[in-house]
């Protein structure tokens, strides 16, 4: 097992309209997640996945996300793109394991195809109980709740926090690991994650994307805008 238990995977990623995209920054920021006390990473693109393979050999679970407006499954689609991010040295490969329409292979037969022509763990992100079931059924190394409140099914949960129970609920009917990923923000969520079962928990957002950190301070300083600095010392 690739993934330790217990372990803390930190997200970095940053999309192309981030002042921190690409692999210099991404690289600096798993070198900063490995001296805090991180034990695997999660990385898009094969030059962001090679950047950090350079300097760590540490789990990298890669992914490679191909936008399009006719499919809403953009996580490493097909087998072409996981094979790229397994050249660039992912041990483990996340695609998207939901039903939804995708212009590639089935999921049943890509996480056969990449496990068996690949040689590399399939890291299965998914939004529910049954789609989890299935795509541990289908032969995934790890199940993860990464799309629960990002599909049209549980677009409900999105601004309710992490799905706890989706984890409880994996860990009680599936026999590979269950990992917690999608809106952890805080310590303790993460310990709330591993209360419920997990196997390991991804961060991401909360740890290696400023820009919205600061978002969040600065909306909390929003109602003092303008009061001027009467009082201050």
């Amino acid at each position: 097992m690739l993934i330790p238990k217990g372990a803390l995977v930190v997200s970095c990623q940053a999309r192309a309209d981030n002042p921190l995209h690409g692999p210099i920054f991404m690289s600096a920021m798993a070198r900063a997640a490995a001296a805090g006390g991180a034990k695997g990473f999660r990385a898009n693109g094969a030059e962001d996945v090679a950047a950090i393979r350079a300097l760590s050999t540490m789990p990298i679970i890669g992914i490679d996300k191909v936008f399009d407006d006719d499919f809403p499954v953009y996580i490493t689609p097909d087998f072409a793109h996981a094979a790229r991010i397994a050249q660039a040295g992912a041990d483990i490969i996340g695609i998207d394991a939901t039903p939804r329409r995708r212009n590639g292979e089935p999921v049943e037969t890509l996480i056969r195809r990449i496990r068996d022509e690949l040689g590399r763990e399939v890291f299965a992100d998914i939004s529910t109980l049954e789609e989890g079931q299935a795509a541990a059924a289908h032969g995934a190394t790890y199940v993860a709740t990464t799309l629960s409140g990002y599909t049209d099914a549980t677009a409900a949960l999105k601004g309710k926090g992490p799905d706890l129970d989706l984890i409880e609920a994996l860990v009680q009917t599936v026999s590979v690991p269950v990992v917690a990923e999608g809106r952890f923000d805080t310590p303790d969520l993460v310990a709330a994650a591993f209360a419920r079962g997990a196997h390991a928990v991804v961060v991401g957002t909360a740890i290696t994307n400023p820009r919205e950190i600061t978002r969040k301070f600065a909306q909390a300083a929003e109602p003092w805008a303008g009061e001027g600095n009467a009082g201050a010392p």
